[in-house]
């Protein structure tokens, strides 16, 4: 179900091995976590691009190890507290999306967008229900059918698509400054 991946292994590294995993379709549910003790960040994005659903910096606790992989084998995204600063910051720096993102977004209806800009605030379905006055099992159906309509096989690649699209963006997500608020 949760794969424990090392950024540098022998022969293939761990962003090669996670990639070759989530290209396997026999392997669609299998949720990939990298484990290590380096937290470069390009590590980081290339791992979340090429399907890592968690990072994890490997001086963490035995059962905080436990509990990401209980989050992460639910379905949910992970990144260690130093990661999400890194990973925001970086989407802070780039350039504006372009068009681009608005044509990557246009499958989705408008409410799947708001929970999907709620997926990138870190909120679970539980949170996005209560934000968006739905049930939890509701705010599940939205961000799966997200999930299926822009093809990524997790939440932590929803988040990423977030930033990487406009749809939401360093600084906004506060209440009242997401997209349609």
């Amino acid at each position: 179900d949760v794969v424990l991946m090392d950024i540098r292994m022998p022969g293939v590294d761990g962003i090669e091995a996670t990639r070759r995993i989530a290209a396997d379709r026999s392997l669609d549910g299998v949720r990939v976590v990298m484990l290590t003790t380096y937290q470069v960040d390009e590590y980081v994005f290339e791992a979340l691009r090429h399907g890592a659903a968690g990072f994890l910096i490997k001086d963490l606790e035995p059962d905080e190890l436990r509990q990401a992989i209980r989050t992460v084998a639910a379905g949910q995204g992970l990144l260690a507290p130093a990661v999400t600063r890194s990973v925001v910051e970086e989407f802070a720096r780039l350039k504006a999306p372009e068009a681009a993102g608005a044509r990557r977004l246009a499958p989705l209806t408008e409410r799947e967008r708001e929970v999907m800009a709620l997926v990138a605030a870190g909120l679970s379905n539980d949170g996005i229900g209560k934000e968006l006055l739905m049930s939890p099992l509701t705010a599940k159906t939205h961000v799966s059918r997200a999930m299926t309509k822009l093809g990524v096989r997790d939440r932590a690649q929803l988040v990423v698509l977030a930033y990487e699209t406009g749809l939401v963006r360093p600084g906004q997500l506060r209440r009242g400054l997401l997209p349609g608020e």
